[in-house]
């Protein structure tokens, strides 16, 4: 139960080492957008790394080489979607979530709050932590494709080019 050998827990460092090496370098080639701020799609690549990685460090039924090529089909799998993504709108669309606004000039879009799971606590607490106390100072909170909230105060709008379709 608490120990089965020395071979057993010499596998778990040594694969488990040259297997976070892997991921990293296999992280660092594929670029900063493979785990940038997470979409759901994102999270989900995620999650299956580190799983995999798991199985790579606990099972021996599983081989290194085995679960290098896991890896990296995931990382290229995220790799040709996050393209196709960037590529074709259509596609992108069936990928991530479109932003939406949750308040505009000081009022709470009560739809968008319901649509979204969003309480109006939540998005006062977005609208303290850009450091502003008063609602009615802002222009619109946006829940962005990542789950963050992007506020912007009246004084800040400039044009609202930067809401694009939102605004």
């Amino acid at each position: 139960m608490w120990f089965d050998s020395w071979a057993d827990l010499a596998r778990v460092v040594l694969v488990g080492t040259a297997a976070y090496g892997a991921l990293v370098l296999v992280l660092r080639v594929s670029g900063k957008r493979t785990l940038s701020q997470l979409n759901a799609f994102d999270f989900i690549v995620t999650v299956a790394l580190g799983s995999t990685l798991a199985t790579i460090l606990l099972s021996s039924d599983v081989s290194f080489t085995e679960g290098l090529i896991a890896i990296a089909l995931l990382v290229t799998l995220q790799w040709v979607v996050a393209i196709i993504a960037s590529r074709w709108p259509g596609a992108r669309s069936a990928i991530t979530s479109h932003p939406r606004v949750v308040l505009r000039d000081g009022q709470f879009d009560a739809d968008a709050l319901a649509a979204c799971r969003l309480a109006e606590a939540d998005v006062r607490q977005a609208v303290r932590a850009s450091g502003s106390g008063d609602v009615a100072d802002i222009a619109v909170v946006v829940l962005e494709t990542n789950g963050t909230l992007s506020v912007i105060r009246r004084q800040q709008i400039g044009d609202g080019s930067a809401l694009g379709s939102l605004a």
